[in-house]
């Protein structure tokens, strides 16, 4: 277990425009009725079939956020294809755009107190893995009416643009309680390789630097309900050990409580309990899932588990990575409820008045998971509402007026009846885990028919890709398929996180073998249940899933009938040795890569078994490759080596290859162009065309 780490490589300048506040207006119906009476507006009897470009299409909101007082609403939205940032009042209804950024998305917008608001630039259409995704960052304020707008920090391509040498990082990390000009953030100054937490006032730019004497390589902190930092998070230099420390008060010295490899046995500190002396910490130590704790510094004991789920982590995952847990009511600091990243997203309040008010949103937005936070100050509620079958939508709470008020959806035109349920399965593997998977079927298939299925491999490995109703990689694939008539299965594989430790654990040392033996034994699975037609059979996936797409046309070619791979991996050995990608370039990230897939020096013989690039005889699917030229997570030396194999083999290959796009395709005409020859091939593989004579 473990806090994540970035490791930053950034290129060119960034030239932001700031504008005064421009009225906007809304095409939107604002829609208030009583709470009992409340109910879903019709949606109209017939649409358009699902495209392409409904899938690929970026969002038109984002994130919206109240102010304390409730009176105020801040969103990000489209303006000429970059998410600007918004802000609606609530008394009025009227909203102003108040930044014009041309060239970077706004992200990471949050609230200083009722007036000004602070938020970071990206660029949310580029990929994962490419350098330009990278040129992110700073740390701006502004107010509400886009006024006083300052630079915190620049961000890291500002300052490679001036010429500086030595990269800061600021991150926004939480409010100073009562304050309508401080924050907290944390940033990497003095040293370069620690965070140290500061207090910012955003308007004068006075900065107080609250962690003196802190351990070298803190990643993050947590602070007590007097708002001292009390603990900080390391890692040890070049290893990926994680070092928990400890102290008494902003006085007392920092000491160890803990240390522990990443990916075995361990606690994360996320909160601190009533007395203000006690942890409340996520901990898989001694079981199969991760549950959250009570723990006692002064002894270094775990002590009362106050939740855990039997199937999913709390918290964190077996690798560090946090998940949802605690929840904390903004104004009295107590601890509210639990929530779980579940086959679904899952809440449990031990507070009344949350359960109160989340069996009645319940009543009145049945079929969704509907979250909510309250404000610190005002009795409005922001909430958002979402399924399977509809994307996010955003409502306000008025306690008092005991109204509902249908504010925005991220995707207007995904509709209910453009989307099919997002099934949850569970399948049995050959060495006796228990799996789970999600399953999409088209809306017309009849009882027992079996279908041509496309088996969707998410990337990672080592990551929960797919959940419930976010549209994540997975569900748009399996989307859009099973509108074009496929059944498709997404199943979470072992390695995948999130899904408790024995799950995880048992990846070590076998991508090309128990890993693989999941998808085929998911595949079995619906062969034997009836949704699968055994001799139409197609696999798909990128980055991991790519490989693993590629190994299964290795390892069992009689299985699949083709294989879309993406950004694939095809060498073990060269992604953890080759001078083109970011993996090798990261001490930590190298080492955990070794740990998990096997060591170059150690296990080259393992390595080059279960490498597709040297398997390209076993194949005899067709196969459809995908890459992005840019790509410096997987380098694209990786799939043309494999084309090269495929083709000595005299075996030929759909190869689509982008400019300018990375570890994934960002823009939509090349999302468009690529699941274009996608249906395509797999009309042509185990479609209504692959049955012509």
């Amino acid at each position: 277990m473990a806090p994540s780490r970035r490791h930053l490589l950034f290129h060119g300048c960034l030239r932001p425009h700031i504008n005064g506040v421009r009225r906007m207006r809304f095409l939107k119906t604002w829609l208030v009725a009583a709470m009992a009476t409340w109910t879903l507006a019709s949606m109209p009897a017939a649409a358009a079939p699902l495209s392409i470009e409904d899938i690929w299409k970026a969002p038109q909101f984002r994130s919206p956020t109240l102010s304390p007082n409730g009176q105020y609403m801040a969103v990000t939205m489209a303006v000429k294809e970059r998410m600007n940032l918004a802000i609606v009042d609530l008394a009025t209804r009227k909203a102003s755009i108040i930044t014009n950024f041309d060239g970077d998305d706004v992200v990471d917008v949050s609230w200083v107190g009722n007036e000004r608001l602070v938020f970071s630039i990206g660029q949310l259409n580029k990929p994962v893995g490419d350098a330009a995704q990278l040129s992110q960052g700073g740390l701006f304020t502004i107010t509400r009416e886009g006024k006083e707008f300052r630079v915190i920090s620049p961000s890291i391509k500002q300052q490679i643009g001036s010429g500086q040498m030595t990269l800061r990082s600021w991150e926004y990390a939480g409010r100073v309680q009562g304050s309508e000009e401080e924050i907290f953030a944390t940033a990497n100054e003095p040293s370069v390789r620690s965070n140290d937490l500061y207090k910012v006032n955003v308007k004068t730019g006075k900065r107080e630097l609250l962690t003196q004497g802190r351990p070298d390589l803190t990643e993050s902190y947590v602070l007590d309900r007097n708002d001292v930092p009390r603990v900080a998070t390391a890692f040890l230099k070049d290893e990926p050990v994680v070092i928990v420390n400890y102290r008494e008060d902003a006085k007392s010295p920092w000491q160890e409580l803990t240390r522990f490899n990443i990916g075995s046995e361990g606690m994360i500190p996320m909160y601190f309990d009533d007395d203000n002396q006690t942890l409340i910490v996520a901990s898989n130590v001694g079981r199969a899932t991760t549950g959250i704790f009570k723990y006692d510094p002064k002894k270094k004991q775990l002590g009362e588990l106050l939740a855990q789920h039997p199937r999913f982590d709390m918290g964190a995952a077996a690798n560090g990575e946090r998940l949802p847990g605690i929840i904390v009511d903004p104004k009295t600091r107590q601890v509210a409820g639990f929530a779980v990243a579940g086959a679904k997203y899952e809440t449990v309040w031990i507070d009344p008045t949350y359960a109160s008010l989340q069996k009645s949103i319940d009543a009145a937005l049945p079929d969704t998971i509907n979250t909510f936070r309250r404000i610190p100050n005002g009795n409005r509620l922001l909430i958002t509402s979402y399924s399977d079958r509809k994307p996010a939508r955003w409502y306000i709470l008025d306690q008092d007026k005991k109204s509902l008020e249908d504010l925005f959806t991220s995707r207007p035109w995904l509709t209910p009846d453009k989307l099919v349920p997002m099934q949850t399965v569970f399948y049995k593997t050959r060495d006796g885990q228990e799996q789970m998977a999600y399953l999409f079927v088209p809306a017309d298939r009849k009882a027992g028919e079996r279908l041509p299925m496309v088996v969707h491999i998410h990337g990672g490995p080592w990551a929960r890709a797919d959940m419930w109703g976010t549209m994540g990689f997975g569900e748009r694939e399996g989307q859009l398929f099973a509108s074009r008539g496929y059944a498709v299965l997404v199943p979470q594989f072992r390695g995948t996180t999130g899904l408790g430790t024995k799950l995880y654990t048992s990846s070590v040392h076998q991508m090309g073998k128990n890993m693989q033996n999941d998808i085929e034994d998911a595949t079995d699975w619906a062969i034997k249940e009836g949704y699968a037609d055994a001799g139409r059979v197609c696999l798909s996936g990128a980055s991991y899933g790519g490989y693993s797409t590629l190994m299964g046309l290795a390892k069992t070619p009689a299985k699949y009938k083709c294989g879309v791979s993406g950004l694939a991996v095809t060498d073990l050995e060269l992604i953890m040795t080759s001078t083109y990608g970011d993996i090798p370039r990261s001490e930590i990230g190298l080492k955990i890569w070794k740990a998990m897939a096997g060591d170059p020096d150690k296990d080259a013989a393992m390595l080059k078994e279960v490498s597709p690039v040297n398997l390209a005889k076993r194949m005899k699917a067709n196969i459809l490759i995908y890459a992005g030229i840019d790509d410096i997570r997987v380098p694209l030396e990786q799939m043309k080596n494999m084309r090269s194999a495929l083709e000595k083999e005299g075996k030929s290959v759909v190869w689509i290859a982008k400019e300018e796009e990375g570890h994934g395709f960002a823009k939509l005409e090349n999302n468009v162009d690529l699941y274009t020859q996608v249906l395509d091939f797999l009309d042509k593989n185990i479609g209504k065309s692959s049955l012509k004579p």
